[in-house]
């Protein structure tokens, strides 16, 4: 590859995109007065956008000298999404992160609480050749074709699954509505075929059962599209069945959207304040509630893995006083990120704010202290995360139980 002269071009155009788009953010997070200058189109001027910055020449030496000297051959065809994820990560923000244009979609997807498949959940098992099915959803193909929890993938279309990987083997299992997809799987040492018609499956955002103390349990998974809609759904069923208390299940819940989260809170919470967030110019915005609410005793599991929305859930009904927080301390996520769509058509999902409590407590990097810690081992906790441990055996949710069992008694 000695085609130096067009090489070095085309490497030019994709560095300065990338120069750009860090500079950019640099000038956004130092808050400079440039920053808040903008041109026709409300994009930041940037100062001295004729000079080349030191590391973006540090980047074109070294791959000049590969060029010159590496030994074998190479591409630089995920130069600009190495590059790009580099940038992201040169910002030290563990929140913000970079998607390629190959996952873009299922981001988008992921956030919907809705995709076009086949209605599993899968793990890696490269022991057994290919990847293994962990849980299957309600009334899907996959559970209408009468596929398990502990079955195998072996086989996407004929090709080999160990070979494609699990992300090679995900990407072929999804497709268009309405097309079919033959599996290869494996089953108690036996293998055999199965041709699903993929749909549209739609994500159970939440899951709710009336327990036989007659307290309503809630299951809020995430907090984007759908939640504040199936949450207020299960909360006026639990009441409907007559539930004389409500816990919500926020464990290992990642966050999602502000406007949802906030539909929700505003259902079960008096006037006032619901959530506050700064934004990188130090602006304040304030989502209120109003009178409307329910009134009845509430208890919020939490753990390590309760993330942002899930997070501000739980600390709002706890400054309120309405529910009581049991479990661990929470992750302590409080920026919240703002996704630019790139020309390529990747991504980037920026941190250009910061969230805080109705009472204007910051979370980073502390979280939320539950009134009633309970501690599990890692095992439980794995347990937990994949549903395998029954409610009686269920240590933070029989704390919650009890702590409410105590209220009513009051």
């Amino acid at each position: 590859m000695k085609q130096l002269n067009l090489f070095f071009k085309i490497l030019l155009c994709v560095l300065l995109s990338v120069c750009i788009i860090l500079l950019s953010f640099d000038i956004i997070v130092r808050r400079t007065d440039a920053a808040k200058e903008t041109d026709g189109n409300g994009s930041p001027i940037l100062n001295e956008a004729g000079q080349t910055p030191a590391y973006l020449n540090k980047v074109t030496e070294i791959l000049g000298l590969i060029d010159t000297y590496y030994v074998d051959d190479y591409t630089t065809d995920q130069l600009g999404d190495y590059l790009a994820a580099a940038v992201i990560s040169s910002t030290g923000d563990r929140w913000s992160y970079y998607v390629s244009a190959e996952e873009y979609d299922s981001l988008v997807e992921q956030n919907n609480n809705a995709y076009v498949g086949i209605g599993v959940t899968i793990e890696d098992a490269p022991d057994e050749g290919g990847v293994r099915i962990i849980s299957v959803t309600h009334n899907s193909p996959a559970e209408l074709a009468q596929l398990q929890n502990g079955d195998v993938i072996v086989a996407v279309e004929g090709q080999d699954v160990a070979e494609l990987g699990m992300t090679g083997a995900k990407n072929l299992v999804r497709g268009e509505a309405g097309t079919d997809v033959k599996l290869t799987i494996l089953r108690d040492g036996k293998r055999f075929d199965v041709t699903i018609t993929r749909q549209i499956i739609e994500t159970e955002v939440v899951v709710a059962e009336l327990l036989d103390n007659g307290y309503g349990y809630i299951k809020i998974n995430n907090f984007d599209t759908n939640c504040a809609r199936d949450s207020i759904a299960a909360i006026d069923d639990m009441i409907a069945q007559g539930a004389t208390a409500l816990i919500f299940d926020v464990r290992f819940n990642p966050g999602g959207y502000k406007h949802e989260l906030v539909e929700v809170l505003d259902y079960l919470l008096p006037e006032g304040p619901l959530f506050r967030s700064v934004d990188y110019l130090g602006k304040e915005e304030v989502d209120y509630s109003d009178e409307s609410h329910i009134d009845i005793p509430m208890a919020v599991l939490v753990n390590e893995d309760s993330y942002s929305a899930a997070e501000f859930f739980a600390v709002a009904l706890q400054e309120y006083g309405a529910a009581v927080v049991v479990g661990t301390q929470t992750s302590g996520k409080a920026n919240y990120q703002q996704t630019f769509r790139l020309s390529d058509g990747s991504a980037v999902a920026i941190s250009t704010g910061h969230y805080q409590t109705p009472n204007g407590v910051t979370l980073a990097g502390v979280g939320i202290t539950p009134d009633i810690p309970v501690q599990v081992d890692d095992e439980t906790y794995a347990n937990l995360y994949y549903e395998k441990v029954s409610k009686a055996d269920d240590a933070q949710l029989q704390a919650a139980i009890a702590a409410l069992d105590a209220k009513n008694e009051n």
